[in-house]
């Protein structure tokens, strides 16, 4: 049985990323749910997951291209998956044990430098750690840590499949 393509592949990965990123989007919009901070650097990892799908998949690289696609790929994977994991922490932190909730990402973008609003965000706040909405018991940002659980597995085996 001959597998697909890396090129196919990768086309689906960028669709799966459509996919998720309507599901944000219609968690936003439709059911009311704002996003956290936490919720936003997700978002813009699976953006550019989906990227990198993308201009492989248009691109159609040999060997070694595939690879480097591979590798962006896996390292946008692998932060977002850090960044869900830390949710999914925060979440069974108890509320007393958390910092207070943070000013809005517009906010911190205008007022605070650059560094400072990377530690905030990646600490965490009990906005971060509140949980809203749940499918099947699992919260958005456990769902989210599978997702790019399957997107590191998604690139590691284009980095180490053979033609």
């Amino acid at each position: 049985m001959a597998l697909a393509t890396p090129r196919t592949l990768f086309l689906l990965a960028f669709l799966g990323c459509l996919a998720l990123m309507g599901g944000a989007l219609y968690l936003e919009h439709a059911v009311g749910l704002n996003p956290c901070p936490m919720c936003i650097v997700q978002r813009v990892f699976v953006i550019l997951f989906a990227l990198v799908c993308l201009i492989a998949a248009i691109h159609g690289p040999a060997r070694t291209g595939q690879r480097v696609y591979a590798v962006l790929a896996l390292l946008f994977a692998a932060g977002g998956a850090g960044t869900a994991a830390r949710q999914v922490w925060l979440q069974s932190v108890p509320a007393d044990q958390l910092e207070a909730c943070l000013p809005s990402l517009e906010f911190m973008m205008e007022a605070l430098p650059l560094q400072e609003i990377v530690r905030l965000v990646f600490h965490g706040t009990a906005d971060c750690a509140e949980v809203t909405w749940t499918l099947f018991g699992l919260s958005v940002p456990e769902w989210s840590l599978l997702a790019f659980i399957g997107m590191v597995v998604f690139a590691l085996f284009q980095l180490l499949r053979r033609r």
